[in-house]
Order: C-alpha cells, then sequence, then structure tokens
C-alpha cells in the first residue's frame, strides 16, 4: 500500500472516473492508475469513484489499488447518498469523460463541490463532435452548458482546442493533461522479438481502414511476416490472413511484454483525433517507453511529441509500412526506439502528469482568490 502522511499543501482529491479496476476496452484505467499513484506519493488524499459496470466484471485486472483509495458504487443515486461529504469537502473534484449519467453526476458535483471542479477529458475531439452531432436524446457524458461551470477543463488533447474551449465553450480555464508513460511499468526487456508489427486498440469503425492498410494489407502481402492484433470487439477475424493472430484481451500486467515482442508497434488514431490533432494515445507512450519503435498515422502535433523519421515512423500506405519492417537497419530501428523512449521519459511520465495537474490547481485556486 502506498500512502504518506498529509504534507502541507496536501490536497483532498476525488476523482469520479470510467474506471481504474479494469483496463477492458479502454486506455483511461492505466492513465488514471498513474496519475493517481504519483499524486498519493506527493503527499495528497486520493480517493477514486467508479461506477460498477457489469462489463468490467470479468476483466478486472486491477480490483483493489494499493494507492489511495477506490470504491465502486452502484448507481448515481448511491454515489450522491455515500459521498456527498466526500465531494463537498475535497479540495479538487475531478469528472472524467464516459462516465456512466456523466452529465448528472456533473450537474451534481458543481452544485456540492467546495473546491475547485475540473472535467478531465481523455476523449476530447469525441467529446466534441458529440456535443455537435449527437441526436437529441442521444446518452451523453457531458452538456455544452456544464463546460462553463467547470474551473478547469484538462484535455488529453492540446493544440488548437484548447481555445476552442475556452472562446466557444466558455472554459475559464483549459489545459492540456496528455496521457503519460509510468516508466515502473513500461522499459525494455531484451528478447527475441515474436512480431513484425503488432497492434493494441480496441476496433472502431473509423479506426478500422488504417488497421486494414497499415497492417492487414501489408501482412497479405508479405506471408513471411508475423502480425498480431490485442484488442476487444474485432468480429472478422476469419478474413484476416493466416500470419496476424490475435488476443481478445491483454491485462494492463501484459501490456509490456507484449510491446517488447513487437519489432515495431502500430499506432492508429481514431478520425475525430486525426482531424483535431495533439492527441496522443496512452499506447504511444507506453510503446515509446519500452523502446519498441512506432510507426503512426499523420496528424497534426505528433512533430511535438516525437521527431518523424528520428523518434518516430510516420506512414499511411502498405507500402510505406513494409519498406520499414523489411528494408530500415537493424541499427537504426534500435536507435529511434531509444532516442524515442528518452523523449518520453523526459517529459511524459505520470509524475510529470501529477506535477502538472498541482500547477494548474495552484493556478485556478490563486485566480479565486484574486
Amino acid at each position: 500500500m502506498i500512502s504518506h502522511e498529509p504534507s502541507p499543501g496536501a490536497l483532498r482529491i476525488v476523482i469520479i472516473g470510467l474506471s481504474i479496476t479494469s483496463s477492458w476496452g479502454n486506455g483511461h484505467a492505466t492513465t488514471y492508475r498513474g496519475l493517481m499513484r504519483e499524486l498519493v506519493r506527493r503527499g495528497h488524499d486520493v480517493l477514486f469513484l467508479e461506477y460498477d459496470a457489469p462489463w468490467f466484471d470479468r476483466y478486472r485486472d486491477m480490483p483493489h489499488p494499493s494507492f489511495g483509495r477506490t470504491v465502486l458504487y452502484e448507481d448515481t443515486a448511491t454515489l450522491r447518498r455515500w459521498h456527498a461529504s466526500d465531494v463537498g469537502e475535497a479540495d479538487l473534484v475531478i469528472v472524467g469523460s464516459f462516465v456512466r449519467d456523466g452529465v448528472e453526476v456533473g450537474d451534481w458535483v458543481q452544485e456540492t463541490a467546495g473546491g475547485v471542479v475540473a472535467f478531465y477529458d481523455i476523449d476530447t475531439p469525441v467529446t466534441l463532435a458529440r456535443l455537435e452531432n449527437a441526436p437529441p436524446g442521444a446518452e451523453v457524458y457531458l452538456s455544452a452548458r456544464q463546460i462553463a461551470g467547470y474551473d478547469l477543463y484538462l484535455s488529453f488533447t492540446g493544440g488548437p482546442i484548447l481555445r476552442r474551449l475556452e472562446h466557444e465553450f466558455g472554459a475559464p480555464a483549459a489545459r492540456a493533461l496528455y496521457c503519460a508513460a509510468d516508466p515502473e511499468l513500461y522499459y525494455p526487456e531484451h528478447r527475441e522479438p515474436a512480431w513484425d508489427l503488432g497492434y493494441m486498440g480496441t476496433c472502431s469503425e473509423d479506426r478500422q481502414p488504417r488497421v486494414e492498410a497499415m497492417l492487414l494489407a501489408p501482412a497479405r502481402q508479405w506471408r513471411a511476416g508475423r502480425f498480431n492484433i490485442a484488442g476487444a470487439k474485432y468480429t472478422d477475424q476469419d478474413t484476416w490472413p493466416p500470419n496476424v493472430s490475435r488476443f481478445a484481451h491483454l491485462p494492463t500486467s501484459e501490456h509490456r511484454a507484449y510491446f517488447n515482442a513487437q519489432r515495431f508497434t502500430l499506432n492508429v488514431t481514431r478520425d475525430d483525433m486525426v482531424v483535431a490533432g495533439w492527441s496522443p494515445s496512452v499506447r504511444l507512450f507506453e510503446a515509446a517507453a519500452c523502446g519498441t519503435p512506432i510507426i503512426s498515422d499523420r496528424w497534426d502535433g505528433i512533430e511535438t511529441l516525437l521527431e518523424p523519421g528520428r523518434e518516430i515512423f510516420l506512414a499511411e500506405t502498405p507500402g510505406e509500412v513494409l519498406h520499414l519492417l523489411r528494408e530500415l537497419p537493424e541499427e537504426v530501428r534500435r536507435a529511434t526506439g531509444e532516442r524515442a523512449r528518452a523523449r518520453i521519459l523526459a517529459g511524459h511520465t505520470a509524475a510529470i502528469r501529477a506535477a502538472q495537474l498541482e500547477g494548474y490547481v495552484s493556478e485556478t485556486r490563486a485566480g479565486a482568490v484574486a
């Protein structure tokens, strides 16, 4: 159990998020685990509240986190009944994206909290697309009217979208809080690669054309190559070439071994996030921390995180991918992965994110006092 005595300036923090106990079908859990652990290490008291979703029951790969406190709640009424004092007395309350009944939860938090209230959007372009295009009655986790009521809008997307949140939606302060790598969990392990190219990601309609172009098509053209896809909700596996294997789910405890078993790993981005740019996935950070060379699709802002051609490879077509897999000198491949690891550890770890969050909260509180 990671615990510390409260220190001067320590915060009482409540996070209401999609999941910290299960990484099945979502990247939120990895982000919350690293952030929460580092906040606790910095002396803060952190409570994580998670809806007890039945679809996570079979895949709770961290049912009892060893840092802070985690409580599952049955429904919104239970949340309100049992945790009103926690929310009311906290210095900081964070509501995450994709929380069940998120609009109702957000209204309650804004009415109840006595400290700073923040929305942590780990899906910002998807959120804005839903706000603009969702049909009446569609299930949402954030209402446009609520954005101005959050003191902080923490976004896993940086760049121009932050100013848009402030100018168009009235967010008092929109700040980037990217996903991150956890160097305690992700690091190089020297082993014989099992696959030439692997991809970890839940199947989605808008990502699938890129998975087809950047993994399945190269696999069809290079039958001697070895490929793997790890993720939930794929229903077309019978159409894949025989040299593509699959894991339906990999718990977080197996992610490091998975990345280290690849010569290259594929990073594929959802359409809304490509359009928005500046939207690095948590898998990109994890793979880089393992020193596994990354082949990624192209989007604005990626060069601010990793330098193309030196720390990451960008591609779009099967031919571009195959050239990297079959023609790139081994010493260049290894050096690229090593440079990416150094870059990520210098600026994109869970500890750095915890410090950034502290800074944003201090800035917000200072503004409120002024």
